[in-house]
């Protein structure tokens, strides 16, 4: 079993440091979870593993749509296909693409933040 990369932690001004390959890696997985269906895949998945067939049923998609998004899901490394026998299963890839999921629908359910000025931010007279 492989160990996870630790958290980043922010530095003494309050900032989370990363470098130019992580933000490029981290823009791929968010380009991942950029249209509604693939997010409806990764939720369907929070489940349990599943066939194509299951999910193309149960989010009322064509095949073909299905396996073309859960391609672009697998290249990103949010789930991971399985053969057994004819079929594929599909699977959330770990425990870390639920909490990605998690906290992306944690974060719009939130109610909106009033437009404003924020704190702490420079002034710009």
């Amino acid at each position: 079993m492989s160990a996870h990369p630790p958290v980043p932690t922010p530095d003494s001004d309050g900032r989370l440091r990363v470098d130019e390959d992580t933000a490029g890696r981290i823009a791929d997985v968010m380009f991942a979870l950029s249209t509604p269906s693939r997010v409806q895949l990764l939720v369907c998945l929070t489940g349990g593993p599943r066939l194509v067939g299951e999910l193309v049923e149960e989010l009322g998609l064509e095949q073909s749509a299905v396996s073309h998004q859960l391609r672009v899901l697998r290249e990103h490394g949010l789930v991971r296909a399985e053969r057994v026998g004819r079929h594929r299963v599909y699977a959330l890839s770990d425990e870390d693409a639920r909490v990605l999921l998690t906290y992306a629908i944690r974060r719009v359910a939130r109610p909106a933040t009033p437009r404003g000025r924020l704190r702490g931010a420079a002034s710009a007279s």
